[in-house]
C-alpha cells in the first residue's frame, strides 16, 4: 500500500499544518480559561469569524465537497490527514461544512433540497444537526420509536431524541424517524426539519465532558411539508450509516492527532524533567510509554489511511470504520493518560490541554456507537463471513 501524497496534496496538508500551528493552537489559552469557568467549549464569534475568513482566503473550505458545490473534491486519503492535524489542538474548530452531514445530504437530496439546503450548507451559509439517538434506544439506532405519519400533504412527527449536538444553533436538522410498524431497519426514514418548526422543541441542555453540550428534543405533532422527506420512505438507514462511517473515520484521524500531541508533550517533559537525579527519559517506564504510544499511533494511522483508500475506491468500509472507532479511541485514552502521568500533578491541572484531550477521548468511546456495540458488530460480520 502506497500512502504517499501527490505534490499538490502535500502542499494542502502543509497549509493545514500551518493553520493549526499559527491560528488554532494560539487560541487554546482562551479556550482553557473558559472551560475552567465551566463554560461551553466553543469559540466566541470574535474568535471564529477571523478563522473562517482565513479559511476562505486559503481555500480551506468544503474540502471534500464536489466541484459543483464549490468544493475541492479532495480524496478521503487526504481528508483524514487533514483531520489528523485538526486533532492536535483542543480549539473546537473544523473546516466548514461538517462533512458527515454533507455526505448524507449528497446521497439523498432532490434538486429542490439541493438548492435550499445542500448548496448553502456547503457554502457555510447554513448550519445543520443530525437527530438520531433516543432515550430508550441508546447505541441501537434501529430501535428508534420516533414516528412519522402521513397526513394529507404533510408529515407529522412524534417522539423524543437525546444526546443531539448543535441542534440549538442549527438552521435545519436531519431527523430520523420510523414510518409504519416495521421492525429494526424497516421504515426508518430521514426528514429535514427547519429551525422553529411548530412542535419541534429543544427541552434540555446537557453538559458533557470536555465542555461540550448536547440536547434533548421532542416532537409533538411536528408538522412538516411532504417535500421535507429526505430520500425515499424506509430508505433512511443506509445513508445514516454512510454518515456514521464518515464520522468514525474522522474520529480515528482526530485520535491520531490527539495522541501525537500528547506524545510530543510527553517526550518534551521526559527530556527536561529530572527526578531523584535521573532524567525521566532515562527511566524504563517512561521509555516504554513512549515506545508503546509511537507503535499504537503508527498502527492506527495505517488503519485509517487504508480505510480511506478503500473508501476512495468505492469499497464498503463499515467494518473497518468500527475497528478504527474502537482501536483509535482506546489508543488515544491510553497515550493521553500516560502523558498526564509523566507530568505528575501538572498533568492533571486544567492549565494544560491534556485534561481536555483526555475528556474528548473518553466521550469518543461512547458517541457514534459505544465500543461494546462496535465489537459486537465486528464479531457478527466476521462470523457471518466465515459461515
Amino acid at each position: 500500500m502506497n500512502f504517499e501524497l501527490s505534490e499538490e496534496h502535500q502542499m494542502v496538508l502543509n497549509l493545514v499544518k500551518r493553520f493549526v500551528d499559527k491560528e488554532l493552537i494560539p487560541v487554546e489559552a482562551a479556550v482553557l480559561q473558559r472551560e475552567m469557568r465551566g463554560e461551553q467549549l466553543r469559540l466566541l464569534e470574535a474568535e471564529e469569524e477571523p478563522l473562517l475568513k482565513k479559511c476562505r482566503e486559503l481555500g480551506l473550505w468544503a474540502l471534500d465537497a464536489p466541484p459543483e458545490l464549490g468544493g475541492a473534491n479532495l480524496p478521503n486519503t487526504l481528508w483524514v490527514r487533514i483531520n489528523e492535524e485538526l486533532g492536535r489542538t483542543i480549539t473546537p474548530f473544523v473546516f466548514p461544512p461538517e462533512s458527515p452531514n454533507m455526505h448524507m445530504l449528497l446521497a439523498t437530496v432532490n434538486e429542490e433540497q439541493r438548492r435550499k439546503y445542500l448548496e448553502p450548507y456547503a457554502k457555510g451559509e447554513l448550519k445543520a444537526a443530525i437527530v438520531i439517538s433516543e432515550p430508550g434506544a441508546g447505541g441501537d439506532p434501529a430501535g428508534m420509536t420516533t414516528r412519522a405519519e402521513k397526513d394529507g400533504k404533510n408529515w407529522v412527527l412524534n417522539g423524543s431524541k437525546i444526546w443531539i449536538s448543535r441542534v440549538a444553533t442549527a438552521d435545519f436538522s436531519i431527523v430520523m424517524a420510523r414510518v409504519g410498524a416495521g421492525k429494526r431497519h424497516e421504515g426508518i426514514s430521514a426528514f429535514i426539519v427547519d429551525k422553529g418548526s411548530p412542535g419541534f422543541k429543544v427541552t434540555r441542555e446537557i453538559p458533557m465532558l470536555a465542555g461540550h453540550r448536547t440536547y434533548e428534543v421532542i416532537f409533538e405533532n411536528c408538522r412538516i411539508p411532504e417535500k421535507q422527506l429526505l430520500g425515499e420512505i424506509g430508505a433512511g438507514f443506509a445513508p445514516m450509516q454512510l454518515r456514521l462511517t464518515v464520522r468514525r473515520l474522522q474520529m480515528g484521524a482526530w485520535c491520531i492527532g490527539m495522541s501525537r500531541r500528547a506524545l510530543d508533550m510527553m517526550i518534551e517533559q521526559a527530556k527536561q524533567r529530572t527526578t531523584f537525579g535521573t532524567k525521566l527519559a532515562d527511566r524504563q517506564a517512561i521509555q516504554w510509554w513512549i515506545a508503546d504510544a509511537a507503535t499504537r499511533i503508527h498502527a492506527c494511522r495505517l488503519m485509517v489511511y487504508d480505510a480511506a483508500r478503500m473508501q476512495d475506491e468505492g469499497h464498503d468500509v463499515r467494518t473497518q470504520a468500527s475497528m478504527i472507532k474502537v482501536f483509535a479511541t482506546e489508543m488515544a485514552t491510553s497515550v493521553i493518560d500516560n502523558a498526564m502521568q509523566t507530568f505528575g500533578a501538572m498533568g492533571v491541572t486544567k492549565e494544560m490541554p491534556l485534561h481536555l484531550l483526555a475528556q474528548k477521548a473518553r466521550v469518543m468511546r461512547v458517541y457514534e456507537g459505544p465500543s461494546e456495540i462496535h465489537r459486537m458488530t465486528i464479531a457478527r460480520r466476521i462470523l457471518s463471513e466465515a459461515r
